[in-house]
């Protein structure tokens, strides 16, 4: 049985998992969630209650969350790639996989999110705290990473994987700016990625539904 992926190309945390599968040339079936495939987002509720993807259904097996699936593909669905290492190196992986998903991602959305709500209900101090953790997380990453060319040195890991969506959107929201050069210069490379690449062209047609307006540049 063919493994399949619920999920939307538009998507930061789905990008994170369609980025590894494609690098490691791994067959699945993407089954889209939108109004469009309704079958798909009921079967999506009912494997999982929370009703959000990506999710991944390997065998009959249910498998949550960006970075447990990765972690699941990694295990039984090995590649070229490996996304988890072994030891100190799997440890620093792990580290800036949290640092990605939760100080750029959860504070990029939360920019995100505050925009798609009604004007009333926005919230300018919630939104400036937001992107002054996000500034922080740029500046603590522009000084801890590898010098290159991925997350971690050499190996294209679970790292790049979580870095390649959050750092893509995050810039749009706050820009990295040349005052951070080795981060911008990641970023770069990231998008040079052709897993990367692909992920990014496919969710072109969808940049009209940024609420803050889609650049040019990328």
């Amino acid at each position: 049985m063919t493994l399949q992926l619920f999920g939307h190309p538009f998507s930061s945390y789905t990008w994170k998992v369609l980025i590894p599968l494609w690098a490691n040339a791994t067959p699945f079936e993407f089954r889209m969630v939108d109004p469009a495939h309704p079958d798909n987002g009921a079967e999506l509720k009912r494997r999982w209650r929370f009703g959000q993807f990506p999710l991944l259904v390997d065998e009959g097996r249910t498998v949550a969350e960006s970075t447990c699936i990765i972690e699941h593909l990694d295990a039984h669905h090995p590649g070229p790639h490996r996304w988890i290492p072994d030891g100190e190196l799997g440890r620093r992986v792990r580290l800036l996989d949290r640092i990605f998903d939760q100080r750029v991602m959860t504070n990029m959305n939360a920019v995100v999110w505050d925009a798609l709500r009604p004007q009333e209900e926005r919230n300018p101090a919630d939104r400036r705290v937001a992107r002054e953790r996000l500034n922080t997380a740029y500046d603590w990453l522009d000084e801890d990473l590898d010098e290159g060319p991925w997350a971690v040195g050499e190996q294209f890991t679970l790292a790049d994987c979580a870095a390649a969506p959050s750092l893509f959107y995050a810039d749009w929201v706050e820009e990295i700016g040349p005052a951070r050069p080795r981060l911008a210069a990641y970023r770069a490379r990231l998008l040079a990625h052709p897993a990367v690449a692909r992920a990014v062209d496919e969710a072109r047609p969808y940049r009209p539904y940024f609420p803050l307006g889609a650049p040019d540049r990328d």
